[in-house]
């Protein structure tokens, strides 16, 4: 049973997601509560494997929460919910560590779905847009001098083409396709990626290959 904690402010929100996680037979909401402040003593008291989390609340915002949940010793995973697919918080949300971000106006099979990922350690990407949010708030630093990333030495010339793929928020069967590599090996090419270079997710692997500098927006 994978135990689910909703923050948002709007009570409609809460209330049809309840409804539609409560269906699951694998799924409970535990709990559910209207902004930031409150999602974090939540956290600690309902103690649940995934959170839906609202980006922009009235108190504390859904980025701020993310980034005091998931320095709680261990924490959920966070998945940030959002009306706009340009939101300029969904950016913030993923360098906070969020495991993805889902678009309030998600269908009930693209929710539990997303739930059921995040709770089995995938991250939750739409891949367009992704990497139009992503680049949008990674071109401003695209012209300044980027630290050299040592981790980034460690991979081999194929996990770099998989990691570039990883930035652009394939799966593994198209990343796969892609490479002309079966599933199972682009399965081990990413795991081994996440390893080397400390990432929780694949939501991590975006970020971190655009601000490496190895992906530059545009490119």
């Amino acid at each position: 049973m994978t135990k689910v904690l909703l923050v948002d402010d709007e009570a409609m929100v809460r209330t049809g997601f309840r409804m539609v996680l409560d269906a699951q037979p694998d799924i409970e909401v535990v709990g559910e509560v209207t902004d930031g402040d409150e999602a974090v003593d939540a956290v600690r008291a309902f103690r649940p494997e995934v959170v839906l989390m609202d980006i922009r609340m009235r108190r504390m915002n859904g980025v701020d929460a993310t980034r005091s949940i998931l320095a709680e010793n261990d924490p959920p995973r966070v998945v940030v919910l959002t009306t706009f697919d340009h939101d300029e918080y969904i950016y913030e949300a993923l360098r906070a560590g969020a495991s993805g971000f889902l678009l309030k106006e998600a269908s009930p099979e693209d929710l539990t779905a997303a739930v059921r990922l995040v709770a089995a350690g995938e991250a939750v990407l739409q891949p367009s847009v992704t990497r139009k949010v992503v680049e949008a708030f990674a071109t401003g630093r695209a012209e300044l001098p980027l630290p050299a990333d040592e981790a980034l030495a460690t991979l081999t010339d194929r996990e770099l083409d998989v990691f570039k793929l990883m930035a652009q928020a394939m799966s593994n069967s198209e990343i796969a396709s892609s490479l002309h590599i079966s599933e199972t090996t682009a399965k081990t090419h990413v795991a081994h990626i996440l390893m080397k270079l400390d990432l929780r997710d694949r939501a991590q692997a975006v970020v971190r290959a655009y601000e490496s500098g190895l992906v530059r927006p545009g490119a």
